[in-house]
């Protein structure tokens, strides 16, 4: 089973971390859909697969882990006055 998640990273992360973490995902059954580079967000939205998804996050929380957080990818809606 898998799911779809967005995978950010710390302001610290090299484009080639980011680059590796997304193969990554690819390489273990996964699909990157949409990548994120701006000042506000770095990093990507992907369909992962569970035993991936466990990977990933079995790295939050370590000193040299470079990804700042993982949550899943839902349609954000607004309400105005």
């Amino acid at each position: 089973m898998s799911g779809r998640y967005i995978v950010v990273f710390k302001n610290t992360a090299s484009q080639e971390v980011i680059d590796t973490q997304a193969e990554a995902v690819n390489e273990n059954g996964g699909s990157v859909k949409n990548r994120f580079n701006s000042i506000v967000m770095r990093g990507f939205a992907a369909e992962i697969p569970d035993t991936y998804l466990l990977t990933l996050q079995s790295n939050l929380g370590q000193d040299d882990s470079q990804i700042a957080y993982i949550e899943p990818d839902q349609v954000v809606t607004t309400q105005g006055n």
